[in-house]
């Protein structure tokens, strides 16, 4: 285990000496956050409330939804360019999981975006932008458990969707199309509750709303009791079954690989 700790550890090394990388990156999303605010503020300018979301509770759902986003993929796109240029079969006579250490990696390169992009831009969304903290402290905890969840689901998807570059020529157009059928999906644009019923329907049997929408529907009171309780439920049941699928599909999919030596 010590070993994955490392390969953690140095890939927040890596970015954090990035910095012209992060200051784009932090500057993006901070347009971002204010092109957001100004639509949002503008739509409510002759409403006080849509689908019973006040502007407050509207504006902290798209913002808390917006970050979180950031961490529910990222580790597939390194495991499908190493299948595809073949250094998979390097990788996998070296001594450790392959898939452990792109989830160690991928655990050291959140942590670091947390701790220098995601935090201190929230800190200046609670201050400027009317985002309000979750209604009890209950919630907040709800909140923390469902989004740890949400942030496995998507990266088991995404690493599932990696591992079909094994059999697919060009990876990128699915890639592409799993990125905006997440945003979609899941609820990152805008809440759920927006859309038709059947919409919403179809999305309770499907694990991407359980990647944004859920923890961020808790954090707003859209989901309280009962119904979060459920919530929380079909997120542990889409965490198990994506990593039994993952498990088996690359089980599968590493027996396609013939190393000459090996």
């Amino acid at each position: 285990m010590r070993k994955y700790f490392e390969f953690a550890r140095v890939q927040m090394q890596v970015h954090a000496a990035y910095s012209a990388w992060f200051w784009a990156n932090t500057f993006s999303i901070l347009l971002r956050m204010l092109v957001i605010y100004f639509f949002w503020k503008a739509v409510y300018s002759s409403r006080t409330e849509i689908e019973g979301l006040p502007f407050d509770g509207m504006i902290t759902y798209i913002i808390i939804a917006m970050f979180l986003q950031m961490f529910v993929s990222g580790v597939g796109q390194e495991l499908a360019h190493t299948i595809k240029d073949g250094n998979v079969a390097i990788e996998l006579m070296r001594p450790y999981n392959l898939i452990t250490r792109l989830v160690a990696m991928d655990i050291g390169d959140k942590v670091i975006h947390f701790v220098r992009g995601a935090l201190p831009l929230s800190i200046l969304a609670f201050i400027f932008m009317d985002i309000t903290f979750p209604s009890t402290w209950q919630n907040g905890l709800l909140f923390l458990l469902s989004a740890f969840m949400g942030i496995w689901i998507g990266t088991f998807f995404d690493l599932l969707i990696a591992i079909l570059a094994f059999w697919t020529i060009n990876l990128w157009g699915l890639q592409v199309m799993k990125e905006a059928v997440i945003s979609f999906f899941s609820g990152a644009l805008v809440p759920l509750i927006l859309f038709p019923e059947w919409f919403q329907t179809i999305s309770l049997f499907l694990p991407f709303q359980a990647m944004v929408y859920v923890p961020v529907a808790i954090y707003t009171d859209i989901l309280t009791g009962t119904e979060a309780w459920l919530a929380l439920g079909s997120q542990i049941f889409w965490v198990v079954s994506l990593f039994v699928l993952l498990r088996v599909l690359w089980s599968i999919a590493i027996k396609k690989v013939t190393i000459f030596g090996g």
